[in-house]
């Protein structure tokens, strides 16, 4: 095994929250070192410009590692679980093919306890992360416009809101109709040129990977310049193990590179950002004499209270042409109307939605819409002749649909339950012989109410908007991007992993900075409130550097 010189602080993982903690820290005068198990991605291979792009996005573009089978990604067993996770290896992470969603969590997400007697309150509130949203506004170019009542009074968005195109237009005058909230989506995507990053064409190819570099994602918005200030960025290394010192402090990593050779990069401090299932299998995989059971698992909670926001949809399909093909996907309007807790409806807690594009005309194919996230989770063929929708058939659903659709998308909080859970698979490897991590994950009564409850309502939106069909999906397979709970963060080291700065209870030089930390999973996309968790932890390890305990 090869050793390499020590660092200060050794971070694993190059998504957002790596990139967001590296770039802090060599601020801060620390040395940084990163593993990354992928690679960079150029944005000239990113295929939505091309005439394939929709064939391309169902296998080397399709978010689940599973069907992709890239060299960087590790297999993952789903047999007991009802969704599927998705998540991208290589540096920027899942912000490469994520819809750039930048939506916070609302005051009420961090008081669903003591509000609506559900779940558990976070250690934290809402405006102890307002200055630190605000500021990852700055950091990732959001778009979007300021004012939306359904937040408390804050800095508006660094760029004005991209358009929200003839579908965010009908989708408005329905919900308008209705009486109902929407309002223009805000996206981690720049409408105009910003920080060295172009302004979006509104290709609508954004889950695919954005060839124009419009779109947040950390590659662009901090990797480079945290390289340049000095930090030190390993690709192809699969971290096996997070090793620890005599007293029981991490002490660095064990890494596999491309090649099967062994390395340990030494560090004082180590950073854990592989996301809510990457951080639990590692944890697990990092077993001791001190740790049997993996490390930082005295509370037995890695691993444990998996969310991954049931993913629903109602396409409807209209008379006008809307244009549909066109981006952002992104999200043209949002609405948070049923998004609060009303027990009438027979269950807690509630959604948000979105209105997306609908793209090519393969995703149209028999009335569904296609944008990169639908197209990768819904069968529009389901239950159906196979053959149907194909041939003569597809060509006139074509004429009939293509452009003329849109999706109200439905991402439902998903409250923790200690059977949702990362586990390590006891037959199924990766490429490097280590365990590939298991699934465990049924939706529950009240998901299927929540979701029964939203898809009637969305029904309603597009009917308001004078749709003349629409179609359901109860629930997308390929839906689960949002990662969340595995670690949990909270006061107490008994049934919680890390302290609301993401700091280890059981090893105090361990900071783990990402979804896996949250207490509940929101109803919002959670990127945005992963960043300014990150922001706001690494700052406080940075402002006790001189108490912090470090491996010798």
């Amino acid at each position: 095994m090869t050793d390499h010189s020590h660092v200060d602080v050794l971070i694993v993982g190059a998504g957002p929250t790596g990139a967001i903690a590296a770039s802090e820290l060599v601020a801060a005068g620390f040395s940084v070192t990163c593993l990354e198990q992928g690679d960079w991605t150029h944005r000239a291979v990113f295929t939505g410009a091309t005439k394939d792009w929709e064939l391309s996005a169902q296998r080397n573009w399709h978010p689940n590692p599973n069907v992709r089978g890239m060299p960087a990604d590790y297999p993952v067993d789903v047999t007991d679980s009802d969704v599927n996770p998705l998540m991208y290896a290589g540096v920027g992470g899942a912000t490469i093919l994520y819809g750039a969603h930048w939506v916070r969590a609302l005051p009420s997400d961090f008081r669903v306890a003591t509000l609506d007697g559900v779940a558990d309150d976070w250690p934290i509130t809402y405006e102890d992360l307002q200055p630190f949203y605000e500021e990852m506004d700055q950091q990732m170019g959001v778009s979007g416009l300021g004012d939306d009542p359904t937040y408390p009074e804050t800095a508006p968005p660094p760029l004005p809101p991209l358009p929200i195109g003839r579908i965010g237009q009908k989708a408005a005058a329905g919900m308008d109709k209705l009486g109902w909230h929407w309002w223009p989506a805000p996206n981690a995507i720049a409408s105009r040129s910003y920080r060295g990053r172009d302004a979006c064409i509104r290709r609508g190819t954004c889950q695919t990977g954005c060839p124009e570099g419009a779109k947040g994602s950390a590659d662009l918005t901090h990797w480079p310049a945290a390289i340049k200030a000095g930090a030190r960025l390993v690709t192809s290394a699969r971290v096996a193990e997070i090793t620890v010192d005599s007293t029981g402090l991490a002490s660095g990593a064990v890494y596999i590179d491309r090649d099967g050779a062994r390395h340990h990069q030494p560090a004082s401090t180590v950073i854990v950002a592989a996301n809510g299932v990457g951080t639990p299998r590692l944890l697990l995989m990092s077993t001791s004499d001190r740790f049997p059971d993996g490390l930082a698992n005295s509370s037995g909670m890695v691993g444990r209270r998996l969310m991954m926001h049931p993913y629903a949809a109602v396409n409807g399909v209209y008379e006008d042409n809307l244009e549909s093909w066109l981006g952002p996907a992104g999200q043209a309007i949002v609405s948070t109307q049923f998004y609060e807790t009303d027990l009438s409806r027979g269950f807690a807690r509630g959604a948000k939605w979105q209105v997306m594009p609908a793209g090519g005309p393969l995703g149209n194919r028999s009335g569904y819409g296609g944008h990169a996230e639908a197209g990768a989770g819904m069968d529009p063929t389901a239950g159906r002749d196979p053959l149907a929708g194909w041939g003569a058939d597809f060509h006139r659903e074509a004429r009939r649909t293509f452009g003329r659709s849109f999706e109200w998308g439905i991402i439902a909080e998903d409250l923790p339950d200690g059977a949702n859970r990362v586990t390590l698979s006891s037959d199924l490897v990766d490429s490097d012989g280590l365990p590939a991590p298991k699934i465990i994950y049924k939706t529950s009564e009240n998901t299927r109410k929540l979701l029964d409850f939203h898809l009637a309502r969305a029904r309603e939106a597009h009917l308001a908007a004078g749709a003349v069909e629409t179609y359901d999906t109860p629930l997308m397979r390929d839906c689960g991007w949002h990662l969340l709970g595995t670690a949990r963060m909270g006061e107490d080291p008994g049934n919680s992993v890390v302290d609301q700065y993401g700091r280890s209870h059981d090893v105090p030089n361990l900071f783990i900075y990402d979804g896996s930390t949250f207490v509940t999973s929101t109803g919002m996309n959670p990127t945005a409130t992963i960043a300014a968790l990150t922001l706001r932890g690494v700052r406080q390890l940075i402002v006790n550097r001189r108490t912090q305990e470090v491996s010798a």
